[in-house]
């Protein structure tokens, strides 16, 4: 039982990456949240807002199984896998986190300075989780796919526009580490 405790090493989690993607180029798909995310919304009737949500989402039933085996994955390695040790975090970045106030540091995932029910319920928390859903929405369809899509699926099919968005991706989220979080925080 100790063994699944730990995070699984990298010769086990990359090659079972890789033979997902290989099966998915088998069969003509590609992997993306944002795919699954569309389905959903064009479920749920944003075809009549939207072109985008127009198509036939039955033949994308496939990305549905993604999700719902992220949120199962998710719950069986939370509840049933985890040891709830501390994330171990270098110590430069938890002093650099104190600083713009965050405290318990690594005990959880999500920290409670942002995902607790009451700062996320707050007019700053509100703000910041709009503003970002906003942000990632529009990132998301300009690139034309998340990162999800363009890292992993994109760039084992050398795709350029994979390897550029994936590039921003790394750039905007340095932006956002250095400069913008210690401005919200």
């Amino acid at each position: 039982m100790e063994f699944i405790l730990k995070p699984w090493p990298w010769y086990i989690s990359g090659p079972l990456i890789t033979s997902v993607l290989i099966l998915l180029v088998l069969f003509g798909k590609t992997f993306g949240m944002s795919s699954n995310l569309r389905t959903l919304c064009t479920i749920g009737g944003a075809g009549k807002y939207s072109d985008y949500f127009k198509f036939n989402w039955k033949q994308q039933r496939w990305n549905l199984v993604v999700v719902l085996g992220a949120i199962l994955g998710g719950y069986i390695a939370t509840n049933f896998l985890s040891d709830n040790s501390e994330i171990l975090l270098n110590a430069e970045t938890i002093k650099d986190l104190k600083a713009i106030g965050f405290n318990n540091i690594g005990k959880t995932i999500l920290p409670p300075e942002i995902y607790n029910i009451d700062n996320a319920l707050s007019f700053k928390g509100i703000s910041i989780l709009v503003i970002a859903g906003i942000l990632i929405g529009f990132g998301t369809r300009y690139a034309g796919g998340c990162t999800s899509g363009h890292a992993i699926t994109g760039l084992s099919n050398l795709q350029l526009p994979s390897l550029i968005a994936v590039i921003g991706f790394f750039i905007g989220g340095l932006l956002m580490t250095h400069f913008i979080i210690p401005l919200i925080f």
